[in-house]
């Protein structure tokens, strides 16, 4: 199976890097947005996953990877939202910000410039690959 590529945003306030880092691995819960959930659903085992804080950081700042694919959000009230289980990467030696992704003509077409709020999006290989060679 081919790996897949994907961008997971959190605000720093509600689950920042450093708390992933020390938790190693967390479950991805409290998608509550269709699109979103579709994504969580065609996540798979093995998939690389950067790690963006949105509000106030508004970087990617570290990667990851999905260790269990889709399984119920035990955080939903009502049935049909799904998690994933993601463990800690590392941590990008310099944060790429979202004015550096809009400034790279190689990123022009990412999801996260297009529909911004989308907590959960897929992300190109090259795409990913920039991003991490950008944050080294």
């Amino acid at each position: 199976m081919t790996t897949q590529y994907w961008l997971v945003k959190s605000e720093p306030d509600a689950y920042a890097w450093t708390n992933f880092v020390r938790d190693g691995t967390t479950a991805w819960t409290g998608v509550r947005n269709n699109a979103a959930r579709l994504h969580l659903k065609a996540m798979r085992p093995g998939d690389r996953v950067l790690y963006y804080e949105s509000m106030t950081t508004k970087a990617v700042v570290g990667t990851a990877r999905v260790t269990r694919a889709a399984f119920p959000d035990t955080t939903a009230e009502e049935a049909g939202w799904v998690a994933v289980e993601l463990e800690a990467g590392k941590a990008l030696a310099q944060p790429v910000t979202l004015a550096a992704i809009k400034a790279e003509p190689a990123l022009a077409k990412m999801t996260l410039l297009r529909i911004s709020r989308l907590s959960v999006q897929p992300v190109l290989r090259p795409e990913f690959e920039r991003i991490v060679k950008m944050g080294a």
